[in-house]
């Protein structure tokens, strides 16, 4: 298995930082993780509030362990709230399923890491995932669609 370089997480945040200023959000966190979410880069802009570190690592953490993105973890929260429960105990409460965190994906749809970014809406925040990702030339989930189910992209039904 391959892991994200520092060189690439960092031009993730950068990317990410510099978009998050462009549209004017919110102070932004970003953390870039590698396969098994050991912490490879991490900035906090300027007036981030506390936790935003482990809120980052949360959503990047949500991401990896359960293969797809925080959102669609928390959608999950919301579709089977016992099992996300157990999950989330499980993990030492490290999954955090807000949106923001987003598997980093090589030209191959290899999981090379994750992203988790957290400051502004969580719909904000996981595009300005994404667009880190790209930024980087590397790739989402969406990205890898058709690359074939060694990919392991989640069902668009969440299962």
């Amino acid at each position: 298995m391959s892991a994200i370089t520092l060189a690439q997480a960092e031009r993730i945040i950068d990317a990410v930082i510099a978009r998050g200023a462009a549209l004017n959000c919110r102070p932004l966190s970003v953390i870039v993780v590698e396969p098994g979410c050991k912490v490879k880069a991490f900035k906090k802009e300027d007036g981030s509030s506390m936790i935003r570190f482990e809120m980052a690592y949360g959503k990047a953490y949500a991401a990896l362990s359960l293969g797809r993105s925080s959102k669609l973890v928390r959608e999950r929260a919301q579709q089977k709230p016992i099992f996300m429960h157990y999950l989330i105990a499980a993990s030492g409460e490290q999954i955090f399923p807000e949106g923001g965190g987003m598997l980093v994906r090589d030209d191959n749809g290899e999981v090379i890491g994750a992203v988790g970014v957290t400051g502004d809406t969580e719909d904000r925040d996981e595009e300005l995932a994404m667009h880190g990702i790209r930024a980087a030339g590397l790739k989402t989930d969406e990205d890898c669609r058709g690359m074939g189910r060694h990919v392991g992209l989640p069902k668009t039904n969440l299962e």
